[in-house]
């Protein structure tokens, strides 16, 4: 069998949606160009994926185009193959990118004229993940007849992905968001919704004047990983970082930049203060700062300036005397995982952690300023390696751990 050669990329960033087949139905948006980048960046997290395209759709962009993209032919009509039943029946989530205001408005009737439409809604009877990605003008998308009809499909189980707003459109998303968000409700749907979770997430600073400081190598890739999965399973989410490496988007809504470490402690006793109950510090606060620091700067030609340290605060020491779910993590510098298993035990002990995520800082291919990572979770009664994987995958394993220990902590 020849296998066509755009499949070579399945599964070439990862294979967390291996096995996992997707539909992409295509209608008459003048953004469908971005669907391309889309199915090819969900085939490369290892997904089959197939395309279904409206006439308008085809209009715009040739079917070619998206046979080419994804190796598999493209449906542009409802035969006597009955296409609109066997796709519901042996694809695993349907994903409508772009959606046009007109076709989610047949979704919502029922009206089955089209073959996204008529697929649609034999995957809502099949109880099968559809999801739907709204692209129009800003006007329009704030009608209250598309309002009400996002609220009515989001009551029949139907996602509908919130658009960027940009300028006077209501935008088709990044393309990294969209397939992390697609493969995120395939894999783990809404599973944390109710849990209201705060992450810190990159370095801070301590000045010595206003131009030179202390810090560390943090991009804040790891802890960002986790708000934005966390986000996208449906938890209350507020994310507390400092500075972070350009290339790091969150994505969730509520998040607040900080710069020193007294800063980060305080926001996030502000918001367990007001009802948040899991805390995950995946954050890398400077453990020093200066005793004083110049008000301006200082002159390196005239000057040697003589400088004293002290500790900044350690937020866990604040954190748990609160009612909450305390996660922290551990980068040390050890030589094998039996030393790593050992300092995270102390820690954890230490600043009375219910769960500590370590990691070996030792190594150049993950951790600081990587996008991979390999962690040990250290539990109460277990002890737990999640192998090396991109923190995004890390991210939804580590979360799965606290997810089930927090129902048992809370359920005994």
């Amino acid at each position: 069998m020849v296998i066509h050669p755009s499949k070579k990329i399945i599964g070439e960033i990862s294979s967390e949606l291996l096995n996992k087949k997707i539909l992409v139905g295509v209608t008459g948006s003048v953004s469908i160009y971005k669907t391309i980048d889309l199915v090819r960046s969900l085939m490369r997290l290892g997904a089959e994926v197939q395309v279904i395209m409206s006439k308008d759709a085809s209009k715009l962009v040739s079917p070619t185009m998206f046979e080419w993209a994804t190796g598999n032919p493209v449906i542009t009509k409802i035969s006597g193959g009955i296409e609109h039943v066997t796709l519901a029946e042996d694809y695993d989530a349907y994903v409508v990118a772009p959606a046009t205001a007109n076709t989610i408005s047949k979704i919502v009737n029922g009206i089955a004229d089209t073959p996204i439409t008529v697929t649609a809604l034999n995957f809502i009877g099949l109880k099968k993940p559809l999801i739907l990605v709204p692209a129009m003008h800003l006007p329009m998308y704030f009608t209250p007849q598309m309002i009400n009809n996002i609220n009515k499909l989001n009551e029949i189980g139907v996602i509908v992905v919130e658009p960027f707003l940009v300028r006077d459109v209501a935008h088709y998303p990044d393309i990294e968001y969209l397939s992390n968000y697609i493969s995120t409700l395939l894999l783990r749907g809404k599973d944390l919704e109710g849990l209201k979770i705060v992450v810190t997430a990159g370095p801070t600073r301590e000045h010595l004047d206003p131009v030179r400081f202390i810090s560390n190598p943090s991009s804040g890739t790891m802890g960002v990983a986790i708000a934005n999965e966390a986000y996208f399973r449906g938890a209350d989410v507020v994310l507390v970082h400092g500075p972070l490496s350009t290339h790091i988007k969150p994505y969730v809504k509520k998040k607040v930049q900080v710069e020193t470490t007294d800063e980060m402690a305080n926001e996030v006793k502000k918001f367990v203060e007001t009802g948040y109950n899991i805390v995950i510090l995946a954050g890398a606060p400077a453990d020093y700062k200066f005793k004083n620091i110049a008000s301006s700067k200082i002159d390196s030609h005239t000057e040697t300036p003589t400088v004293e340290l002290e500790k900044t605060v350690k937020i866990s020491s604040i954190i748990r005397k609160y009612n909450v779910f305390l996660v922290g993590f551990a980068a040390e510098t050890v030589k094998d995982d039996n030393e790593l298993i050992e300092k995270g035990k102390i820690k954890k002990e230490r600043h009375g952690f219910d769960l500590l995520i370590a990691n070996n800082a030792s190594r150049k291919d993950i951790a600081f300023s990587s996008d991979f990572n390999e962690v040990i979770v250290i539990g109460n009664n277990f002890i737990k390696k999640i192998n090396k994987n991109y923190k995004t995958v890390i991210a939804r394993e580590i979360l799965d751990i606290v997810k089930q220990e927090y129902k048992v902590q809370k359920h005994g």
